[in-house]
């Protein structure tokens, strides 16, 4: 009887194993199931490059989300969208598309009309009316100081390249990131043409899309007023505000912006 006791045994542990998911968690519970996870696309602003995601990245991966992080152009407003526009389109399945910053400017053009858009997410980021354009908004309400800290680039073309003076990078842009962070940033900046800050946007997608908003408290480059005003405007899905956060918050704040991408995700 003890015998046959154990054999019992062992084969209800062996049901129970063969019922747990993988390492791979959620994504291989989802392959199995048939139902195919969002790709997550992100799209980053001015004075920042892809890898300003990082941490949001690694925490949408553990969850077994399919992550792009696209190199933004920043040549202009049209330009960057048309670019934007093909890397969508190469994507199989649903995406939710996330954009800090100018991406915002960049995100609400590219999406229109792709159905496989399903849900914006806007980082400290500009949601353009028709006919607006980046400068116009980060002008409209009070405590933007970005202009006084611009480092002029010549292209010699007639259009010139803004970057953010070095020394006054982790301030203006990061404040709520250590020193030595704020310095590597700085130092990696990617600079953004004249064009892409002054053209007129098109018509928004999240007038048909949902909409989702990270709002930095203590933004110096898109004032604060006017991230609540764009959300509003959007009749955002959801707003989370973080009151310390710098234009950086993405970098200081991912687990907070990784859970709102997620919520969008559902």
């Amino acid at each position: 009887m003890r015998v046959r006791k154990v054999f019992v045994l062992l084969g209800a542990l062996l049901a129970l194993a063969a019922s747990v998911p993988s390492g791979a968690g959620a994504a291989d519970d989802a392959e199995k199931s048939g139902v195919k996870k969002p790709t997550i696309v992100l799209v980053h602003g001015a004075f920042a490059d892809a890898s300003s995601w990082n941490g949001v990245v690694e925490r949408l991966q553990r969850k077994g989300f399919p992550v792009v992080a696209v190199a933004n152009p920043l040549r202009g407003l049209s330009y960057d969208a048309n670019y934007l526009r093909k890397v969508l389109a190469s994507i199989d399945g649903p995406i939710v598309l996330a954009g800090h910053s100018y991406g915002g400017m960049v995100e609400s053009q590219a999406a229109l009309g792709n159905p496989n858009v399903k849900s914006l997410v806007y980082v400290a980021a500009f949601a353009p009316e028709k006919g607006e354009s980046a400068l116009e908004l980060s002008n409209k309400f009070p405590g933007g100081t970005l202009g006084d800290t611009l480092q002029i680039i010549d292209l010699g073309d007639g259009t010139k390249d803004f970057a953010i003076q070095q020394d006054k990078y982790w301030q203006q842009f990061a404040a709520d990131l250590s020193r030595k962070d704020a310095t590597i940033a700085a130092a990696t900046q990617r600079p953004v043409n004249d064009s892409a800050l002054t053209e007129g946007a098109g018509e928004p997608a999240w007038r048909t899309i949902p909409s989702y908003f990270v709002v930095a408290g203590k933004d110096k480059n898109i004032p604060v007023a006017a991230q609540k005003w764009m959300a509003e405007r959007a009749h955002a899905r959801a707003v989370v505000e973080v009151g310390s956060a710098s234009h950086s918050v993405a970098v200081s704040h991912p687990e907070t912006v990784a859970d709102l991408i997620v919520r969008a995700a559902r």
